[in-house]
């Protein structure tokens, strides 16, 4: 299963390994757990935050771990996205700070 990733002019396919997701279950509950709590989403804070708002500010930490080379963080966030939304085929990445931005395709441009 492969995630495409477009971020400004840039584009790359994230591979996510076949049982992956199924692995990571209790991790990605986990983390639903964590944003029921609410969620600050750019400059206001989000009481539950809903499906696709929790895959946008999961799509920031994936940003993240790109630009510092943290190769398992952004496994785990691509595989969040998977497994919310497995339909996706492609996250444009909101760069400039306004995670709302940020969108979801199913299928690649």
């Amino acid at each position: 299963m492969q995630l495409n990733l477009i971020i400004d002019d840039w584009s790359m396919d994230l591979k996510i390994p076949d049982g992956y997701l199924e692995a990571m279950r209790t991790s990605f509950d986990n983390m639903d757990k964590d944003m029921d709590r609410g969620w600050q989403i750019g400059q206001r804070w989000v009481k539950n935050p809903n499906p696709i708002q929790r895959c946008q500010l999961v799509a920031g930490k994936l940003l993240t771990a790109l630009e510092s080379d943290n190769e398992q963080l952004a496994l785990m966030m691509g595989g969040y996205i998977l497994s919310r939304m497995p339909n996706v085929k492609q996250v444009v990445i909101d760069n400039t700070g306004v995670p709302e931005e940020t969108s979801f395709n199913t299928q690649t441009s």
